[in-house]
């Protein structure tokens, strides 16, 4: 019998037919369903029968896995109940999209999602200790997936050797004969496969390059932290001197070893043309807390500073205004670096007026070092 195709716009939300499709899928139907890279073919990791009815379609051996799909972030935690700071921050900046992340779980038999898996489901997510992960940047396809309310595995709707379908009636042509349904909202809308990383400890390795490119993976596996004052020679130097030998002590390495451990600490000036050092004073109160600035080198807030930053922290309330006019990425952090009062500019005063600049932006930092993740 010959799938039934349902057709749904790619930004529908809890249709009818959303929820009818979603209801087979949990009673063991096998259903493929539109992504923003391709085609995907989906089971319910509940049901030992759907599990091996998907294997028989893709025509995949025992020993290979398939990828757990879940509509919402929060629903991984389940499958990977211990996240890395690198694994925290791909799916901060990566999810929802184009992007599969495998998480080593071993041991795995005692995940908080063991007891709603099939023996037949577990082997097919766990069998390699370590778990496939995918959440989807594609409105229908997270409502289908969470109003299925079971754990969903999946791969992308072709045999095993075949390309990966990018449009519906590729599918219905293929496989329709062996599948229930397909949810056809159109071409997906980057014709390719997701990236595949793979995390291991504090690093990854990328295990296949699909839509996002090696460079996009850098970038997302590291945390840029960026202190704006107004001419990048007193305050913000100090800033982000300080918070830089902060964050070494913390994760327990050498100031130097930070960018190879992904985390970027930067500064500018929102009024500043650039290429200027710190002033005197500023370089004296950190060689004083053992902290070298001396060889910083001023720089103006530039669009491409603040769309790279994941935390930006400004010395006033009018800095946070000047960043604020730039275009963010809705997951930037955009404060005032000391909550409860503004750190005034001690440009032109005494070594003594820098010391208590020095001292209550130390306070600031004390405070945010616990709330940046790295």
């Amino acid at each position: 019998m010959t799938a039934q195709l349902i057709s749904i716009s790619p930004d529908a939300t809890d249709a009818p037919e959303i929820l009818a499709v979603a209801k087979a899928l949990a009673e063991g139907a096998i259903v493929a369903f539109p992504t923003e890279t391709v085609y995907g073919l989906a089971a319910n990791a509940a049901s030992g029968a759907a599990v091996n009815r998907l294997r028989d379609v893709k025509g995949r051996a025992a020993t290979q896995p398939f990828t757990v799909h879940i509509g919402r972030i929060d629903e991984c935690e389940p499958f990977v109940p211990t996240l890395s700071n690198i694994g925290r921050r791909f799916i901060k900046k990566g999810w929802p999209g184009p992007l599969t992340l495998i998480f080593k779980v071993d041991p795995s038999e005692d995940v908080p999602i063991r007891p709603r898996l099939s023996s037949e489901g577990f082997d097919a997510i766990y069998s390699r200790g370590s778990v496939g992960v995918r959440c989807p940047d594609h409105v229908a396809c997270a409502s289908f997936l969470t109003s299925a309310r079971v754990p969903v595995i999946a791969s992308s709707a072709n045999r095993a050797g075949q390309a990966a379908p990018v449009e519906a009636a590729e599918i219905l042509s293929s496989i329709g004969d062996e599948i229930d349904f397909v949810i056809d909202s159109g071409p997906t809308r980057y014709r390719k496969g997701s990236t595949i990383v793979e995390l291991n400890g504090d690093g990854y390795s990328i295990i296949r390059e699909g839509v996002w490119d090696e460079r996009t993976i850098r970038r997302l596996a590291a945390v840029n932290i960026l202190f704006v004052c107004t001419g990048n020679t007193c305050r913000s130097p100090i800033a982000e001197g300080l918070f830089r030998n902060m964050l070494a002590r913390k994760i327990g390495c050498d100031e130097s070893e930070l960018p190879a451990r992904g985390v970027n600490v930067m500064s500018a000036g929102a009024a500043s043309y650039g290429g200027g050092r710190a002033s005197e004073y500023s370089i004296e109160v950190c060689r004083r807390r053992g902290v070298d600035i001396s060889g910083h080198v001023s720089r103006g807030l530039s669009s491409e500073l603040v769309q790279a930053a994941d935390y930006i922290f400004g010395m006033t309330r009018s800095h946070v205004d000047a960043i604020s006019a730039f275009p963010l990425r809705p997951s930037t952090v955009v404060a005032p670096i000391a909550i409860d009062t503004e750190i005034n500019d001690p440009v032109g005063g005494p070594l003594e007026e820098y010391e208590e600049t020095a001292r209550a932006i130390e306070l600031a930092l004390r405070k945010r070092l616990h709330e940046v993740t790295v």
